[in-house]
């Protein structure tokens, strides 16, 4: 396997294009192999390991994939539609999510009289799992595009849209990462809920998805922060002692503070608009919205149409 150092904008031409290593050669004349020059950009080592359409199948040497993260659920991809196991937690905070996404797009005083009020908006699911947030998004009139880097997960989304014609038609699901994805600006909205405190680099994640988005469009994302009592409660107490999700589920140093995406969405074009904190009663299986954003919080941001400010603030509420 011959190894090439690309600057990174020749690497995101062959991460999106699936160009050949001669063809990438002939665009950029400055990769770094048997040649002297070099490119302006940063220099990275990567690999010519990009032969095949398959973007799971050969991965970006730097990508967004945790090998660890994808070999924890490919073992639970079997349960993402048991409403009483592993996910139940995320099930419920559908209740939560749904109706944020649904209220970005449509005036209140218009939601309850639409049947469909997300119809023709293009939504992205990144970190689909087995579709239990886009075929809710699905019935309420979008059209959805799940990618999830876990094949089974796919499949298991896949084998699940098709018991439900109504909306089968409407959703499709992706087996890859979303940097491989090149549509740049076709989506309405990108979601990534349970997401981020998954990835190797979410500052390449966050710039992946926002590329997708339309101006004006929104990035909806639900996570965790980076605090003592995080750790304390949906590490050791959800997992250890509750047992709400299998030990293991979560790292606490890949847990990101708001303030933290706040930085990433603006160096990306975006303005975060709603903060929410989130508080789970395991007793009652049900979610709610707090002013706290301690532990679990839900953000919101829109694409700018014009340049962000240094003014631009994050907006807390209580929902």
């Amino acid at each position: 396997m011959t190894s090439l150092r690309l600057c990174h904008k020749c690497f995101t031409v062959l991460s999106h294009t699936r160009t050949q290593q001669y063809q990438l050669i002939k665009i950029c004349g400055k990769v770094l192999q048997n040649n002297p020059r070099s490119c302006q950009n940063s220099i990275a080592t990567q690999s010519s390991r990009f032969n095949s359409t398959s973007t799971a199948d050969s991965p970006n040497a730097h990508t967004t994939i945790d090998q660890d993260e994808h070999h924890k659920f490919t073992k639970l991809a079997s349960h993402w539609w048991d409403e009483k196991g592993e996910f139940y937690a995320l099930h419920s905070m559908n209740r939560l999510r749904i109706p944020l996404i649904r209220d970005a797009f449509v005036d209140a005083s218009d939601k309850a009289s639409k049947i469909f009020p997300l119809k023709d908006k293009l939504i992205l699911d990144v970190g689909s799992g087995g579709g239990i947030i886009a075929e809710p998004l699905a019935r309420l009139g979008a059209t959805v595009t799940g990618i999830d880097m876990v094949e089974e997960n796919v499949r298991i989304a896949q084998t699940h849209i098709f018991q439900d014609p109504e909306i089968s038609g409407r959703v499709n699901y992706i087996h890859g990462a979303v940097e491989d994805l090149p549509e740049e600006g076709k989506y309405d909205a990108v979601v990534a809920s349970e997401v981020v405190e998954h990835v190797s680099d979410v500052d390449m994640f966050i710039s992946s998805c926002c590329k997708l988005i339309k101006p004006g469009g929104y990035f909806f994302m639900t996570t965790l922060n980076k605090t003592n009592a995080s750790y304390l409660l949906a590490v050791l107490g959800a997992e250890h002692l509750l047992r709400i999700v299998p030990p293991g589920t979560h790292d606490w140093n890949k847990f990101i503070p708001p303030e933290d995406l706040q930085l990433s969405l603006e160096q990306n074009g975006m303005t975060v608009r709603l903060l929410h904190g989130m508080c789970y009663n395991p007793v009652i299986n049900r979610w709610s919205w707090i002013s706290n954003t301690t532990i679990n919080y839900a953000m919101y941001a829109v694409k700018s149409t014009q340049p962000l400010h240094s003014h631009d603030t994050i907006e807390q509420t209580d929902y």
